[in-house]
């Protein structure tokens, strides 16, 4: 069974930093695409940050320059280091595993965790 465990997510002032960590159990050697998404309240879930295995990240807008992904093959981790943290980064972030088999996307979230930023 694919567990995604997340930790890291808390309160913090503007201007501050977290990381967020998501260890990875229950996969094989399929071709996977990680990523890390926030959903704010009363808005759809959007993704921040995805990484292939072995590739460069891809940072949406909002986060870039503030934000970066990083791997670490070994131990099926994928981190998320948030520095220069606005209000509007508040919001319940999901990391995200897609698994390819035969062909076919195979998706996979771990349990959210809250981040809020105080003004």
């Amino acid at each position: 069974q694919v567990q995604l465990v997340e930790s890291g997510g808390g309160l913090v002032r503007t201007g501050g930093s977290l990381r967020l960590s998501c260890v990875v159990s229950g996969t094989n050697d399929d071709i996977t695409v990680m990523a890390w998404y926030r959903q704010a309240l009363g808005e759809q879930r959007e993704v921040l940050a995805t990484i292939g295995m072995g590739g460069r990240p891809n940072y949406a807008d909002s986060v870039k320059g503030r934000f970066t992904l990083s791997m670490d093959n070994a131990k099926n981790t994928v981190s998320l280091q948030m520095n220069n943290l606005k209000p509007e980064d508040t919001g319940t972030y999901y990391c995200n595993l897609k698994v390819l088999v035969r062909g076919r996307w195979n998706d996979f979230w771990g349990q959210g965790t809250q981040v809020t930023v105080s003004s």
